[in-house]
């Protein structure tokens, strides 16, 4: 597949690749070049949720909502 580069230096990554890449608005993308080659590779931008997932302990013997209901003075 070709493309051409705009007088602005812009090029439209075909649509076939953006799919299989999942590349959508405000997908980030490294560029690098070796030899005379271009290296484009998608930036995988790590959910800030993710990172917690899994870290919160609950006191032995409660639930979630007894938990909330202790932390929050119900």
């Amino acid at each position: 597949m070709n493309a051409i580069v705009s007088e602005k230096g812009q090029v439209t990554i075909p649509k076939p690749i953006r799919d299989d890449l999942g590349l959508e608005a405000g997908s980030i993308l490294a560029f690098a070049e070796d030899e005379g080659r271009i290296i484009v590779t998608k930036i995988l931008q790590e959910n800030p949720i993710s990172a917690w997932r899994g870290r919160g302990i609950l006191p032995a013997g409660r639930s979630v909502d007894e938990y909330l209901d202790l932390v929050r003075g119900a």
